[in-house]
């Protein structure tokens, strides 16, 4: 069922984070973990991820903190600053939720990849250099590093995407930080650079779509 919505899918409250599950299409055993941005709720990656992968099974999860009339996934000092104790507990408690989330629906974590948004790719890469195992395969849309003290992380060719905004201004500057952060621990990163700003659409979509092929006939 291709044409679900996050209408007819209620919000979940049974694990640490509030999300809704969003069933494939056919036999696949694809999943994505949709990580939004800030100030946003679950539902604002769903049509976005469709394009990308209309048979995959969605778990699109909800941030604990709140931000103006949405969420977000930790607290932050300035737009490009973050507190570090609520990053290092955030992260710690959706690295549980997304292992039992996996349990509890029959998913293979080995054959899920995390998309995150701003926000929400900054919890992905979080998640990857705090407790490694938990992300096999990563989309990280305007992403920027955001831990102070980044752990010797072996991340041996986890495959991740990268995308940045030519004109996003508050985090493109820092993508390539991430770039190299990440590549120094061993991930096989694509980065991508698009003529486009903070925001994401239909380009950011056609990459990621061609990347997960690639990527799917490599695992």
């Amino acid at each position: 069922m291709t044409g679900d919505s996050t209408e007819n899918s209620p919000l979940l409250k049974d694990l640490a984070f509030p999300y809704r599950l969003l069933g494939a299409g056919g036999n696949s055993r694809e999943c994505l973990f949709l990580l939004h941005g800030s100030g946003v709720d679950e539902t604002t990656l769903v049509p976005l991820a469709r394009r990308i992968a209309p048979d995959a099974m969605l778990i699109a999860a909800r941030g604990r903190i709140p931000q103006e009339d949405g969420f977000r996934w930790f607290e932050r000092i300035t737009p490009t600053r973050f507190e570090q104790k609520s990053i290092v507990a955030e992260t710690a408690a959706f690295a549980a939720f997304a292992s039992e989330a996996a349990k509890r629906h029959g998913l293979d974590l080995d054959h899920a990849t995390f998309l995150g948004y701003s926000n929400g790719a900054n919890l992905a890469s979080s998640l990857m250099l705090l407790h490694p195992g938990i992300v096999r395969r990563a989309v990280l849309l305007r992403p920027m590093p955001v831990l102070d003290h980044v752990p010797a992380t072996d991340l041996a060719g986890i495959p991740t995407l990268i995308i940045a905004g030519a004109a996003d201004e508050t985090y493109g500057p820092f993508a390539p930080a991430l770039v190299t952060l990440l590549s120094r621990r061993g991930a096989a990163i694509d980065a991508r650079i698009i003529p486009s700003g903070h925001e994401i659409g239909d380009p950011d979509a056609a990459i990621v779509r061609q990347w997960l092929a690639g990527s799917a006939d490599v695992a």
